[in-house]
């Protein structure tokens, strides 16, 4: 069993499962001495190829859509613990067809913790994003509301523990850039950057599971826990791309799209004043002031905070060999190397 495993003997649900998220997730703990651990979706030919790749009895799928509560129902009973990794997450998709992003990021999270706390889960993270923070597209305007409906949820069960998680861009994730880098590279195309100065925050799978599990471990009820990940300049991860295959490709500014941001927030300003520092994490704890209406038009909150703002424009910023060697410990790159080999 893995050092880092709290899951020995007990049944983990993953919605949205057959993403990157999930597999991470299965990759990490199959081994481990956990019971059974339930993949989630509606993508019937993504669960046939982690059955099929896996090939292990504690793994089991489950056909389904967030956005029905019958479907999760079922697959509810009997876990310990549910991470809700169900979402649309592309800014252009959700942007054309917002109450899509509405019907999975919203209504689908209030689905699965209504399903969880009607089960009897232990614990139930959601996964949101630093989109949710200053939104200013569908997508993050949904995830946002998502991290209300998660903390109104906390409320109302003292059976559940229900928290979320905020993080920044997942390198090699579905969707991602990188992949987009490495498939522009292969097909002898310039290298498309919207903004070379525009910074965004960069993670690991392995980060984004560690968050969950510290979220696990550490979050109360309504928490959303945040970790303090380093950042780089889009026009620096191109470079280290370019670096790492040899390529000489040219980038190519095409401009920021609609719905984009020149920085990315983790911890707002106004989360700020009453955000714990953890370490290597933030911890933003859930307002849970009742409808008193004087708690909010007659008393405020009084003191100072020594936190301030955590955006991908002050935190640690990644060099050029610095993103090389972070991007070298993907198994995505090492592949995509040894076929360059081979």
């Amino acid at each position: 069993m893995t050092r880092d495993s709290p899951f020995d003997g007990k049944t983990i649900l993953i919605t949205g499962g057959t993403g990157s998220f999930g597999n991470a997730v299965v990759k990490r703990f199959l081994h481990t001495g956990v019971k059974e651990i339930r993949v989630f979706s509606r993508d019937e030919k993504k669960q046939d190829d982690m059955r099929r790749f896996y090939r292990n009895a504690k793994l089991t799928f489950h056909l389904g859509d967030v956005r029905n509560r019958d479907s999760i129902s079922g697959p509810m009973r009997g876990v310990d613990c549910v991470f809700n990794a169900a979402a649309l997450k592309q800014v252009p998709s959700c942007e054309f067809f917002p109450m899509e992003a509405v019907f999975t990021n919203i209504l689908g999270v209030d689905n699965v913790l209504a399903a969880a706390i009607e089960a009897g889960v232990g614990k139930a993270v959601c996964l949101s994003t630093d989109k949710a923070a200053y939104p200013v597209n569908a997508m993050g305007i949904s995830k946002a509301m998502m991290e209300r409906v998660l903390v109104a949820k906390s409320r109302v069960t003292s059976e559940t523990v229900i928290c979320g998680t905020r993080y920044g861009n997942v390198m090699c994730s579905r969707g991602s850039v990188i992949p987009l880098f490495v498939t522009q590279i292969e097909t002898g195309q310039a290298l498309t950057v919207t903004d070379p100065e525009m910074t965004r925050f960069l993670m690991s799978l392995d980060s984004a599971v560690d968050l969950v599990l510290f979220a696990f471990r550490h979050a109360a009820p309504g928490d959303i826990m945040v970790q303090k990940a380093p950042a780089c300049a889009i026009g620096t991860l191109a470079r280290a791309v370019k670096e790492i295959f040899g390529a000489d490709n040219p980038v190519v500014r095409i401009g920021t799209r609609h719905g984009e941001k020149k920085c990315e927030t983790l911890l707002t300003r106004e989360e700020c004043l009453h955000a714990e520092d953890m370490g290597g994490f933030y911890r933003i704890p859930a307002d849970n002031r009742d409808l008193n209406y004087a708690q909010y038009f007659e008393k405020g909150v009084m003191e100072k905070t020594e936190l301030t703002e955590f955006n991908s424009d002050n935190a640690l910023r990644l060099s050029v060999d610095e993103v090389k060697e972070a991007l070298l410990g993907l198994e995505y790159i090492q592949e995509k190397l040894s076929q360059c080999e081979s």
